[in-house]
């Protein structure tokens, strides 16, 4: 592939699934480049929440290249995602006023729970629609769908996992691969990191650090999302045939869902 670079640059595949992710070399120049990646990058390079955005250009492919500084770091390990630092920043996204002005210049996605639900019911396999935990936990979705008020929608990541947490040398922690980006319900974010990674014995705690209080109906949405999260995980690992980790998310359902509030 052609990236229209001046001489003397080297281009390496960054890895990631979508194969649109490079590391350019030149001399003791390194840099981060993606095609494509949405506008909305010039908004978090700003208020610190992605690394810094270099430059944006068009190739002759037409293709959008974007250029971000490189930093030597490290993702999160999975404990590390109960930490202060994650709740704080995460805070910082779901408050800014900037990201959502320029989310919403972009055209950013409103997603809500029906959304999530049909994502679920498209193309789903009569085995996974005859198994008897997830045929529960649907019925339940359903019937307990999140009460929300539509003004309050935030700038959600989507895919909060601990991979796309990086930890630079210099101790500054950033969030990356926003291609998700969408209007949500914050809870749905915050479903990702509690229900996958926190204790529910530090929620609370993970919670006020975050800046919020810990009430019934934050935590009914939390669990929500959390529960719906996992029927996504389970199908996706199904038509992956990625059977031994479709198990796991089964087994980690079934906890949640046997100890959820309100019982």
């Amino acid at each position: 592939m052609d990236f229209d670079l001046d001489a003397g640059w080297q281009i390496q595949p960054a890895g990631g699934s979508t194969g649109a992710a490079f590391v350019g070399m030149r001399a003791q120049e390194k840099i981060f480049l993606k095609r494509n990646t949405s506008p909305f990058l010039a908004a978090l390079s700003m208020e610190g929440i992605s690394p810094r955005l270099i430059w944006t250009k068009r190739i002759s492919s037409g293709d959008v290249l974007t250029a971000q500084e490189w930093l030597n770091g490290r993702t999160l390990t999975r404990a590390e995602m109960a930490d202060t630092a994650v709740a704080k920043l995460l805070a910082r996204v779901h408050r800014s006023k900037l990201l959502k002005k320029m989310l919403q210049r972009v055209g950013g996605l409103t997603v809500n729970s029906d959304h999530f639900l049909q994502q679920y019911y498209l193309n789903l396999s009569s085995d996974l629609r005859r198994h008897p935990l997830l045929k529960q936990v649907l019925t339940f979705l359903i019937q307990n769908k999140p009460v929300f008020d539509p003004e309050q929608l935030e700038v959600c990541h989507g895919d909060l996992n601990h991979k796309n947490w990086l930890l630079s040398e210099q101790q500054r922690l950033y969030i990356v691969d926003w291609d998700d980006a969408m209007f949500a319900d914050a809870a749905f974010d915050l479903s990702t990191i509690l229900c996958q990674y926190v204790p529910r014995t530090q929620w609370n705690r993970w919670l006020c650090d975050y800046g919020i209080a810990s009430d019934a109906n934050i935590i009914q949405r939390i669990e929500w999302y959390g529960f719906l999260n996992l029927l996504l995980g389970v199908k996706r690992f199904y038509n992956e045939q990625r059977y031994h980790e479709m198990n796991q998310a089964l087994l980690q359902l079934r906890a949640l869902f046997t100890t959820r509030s309100g019982q």
